[in-house]
């Protein structure tokens, strides 16, 4: 036999506290965020009017869009009564549309 010391691990210690990587928290500071509103809409997505006479599109347009120019999008929103918007009658009661592109 051989007198060969044997290694002696006795007072060796370890201590494990996670295999997980440690990271850096995230940061946020930069981050930023905006609400216009958050009131949600309700209702109709449109409204209607009774056509008076002598009223045209582009008036009525002018009425409820603030601009003449919003007319097709009446005359569109109301393709199943109207075939010709130069030619709306009163009495006739015409969606029009809350979204004016």
């Amino acid at each position: 036999m051989t007198n060969e010391k044997k290694a002696d691990f006795s007072g060796v210690t370890s201590k494990v506290d996670t295999t997980e990587q440690k990271v850096e928290k995230a940061d946020f500071s930069g981050v930023t965020a905006r609400v216009d509103s958050t009131e949600e809409k309700v209702g109709d997505v449109e409204q209607t009017y009774t056509v008076q006479k002598g009223d045209t599109l582009s008036a009525i347009s002018k009425q409820f869009y603030g601009k003449a120019s919003g007319w097709n999008a009446i005359f569109e929103a109301n393709r199943d009564q109207l075939d010709d918007p130069d030619r709306i009658q009163p009495g006739q009661v015409l969606k029009i549309p809350l979204d004016n592109a």
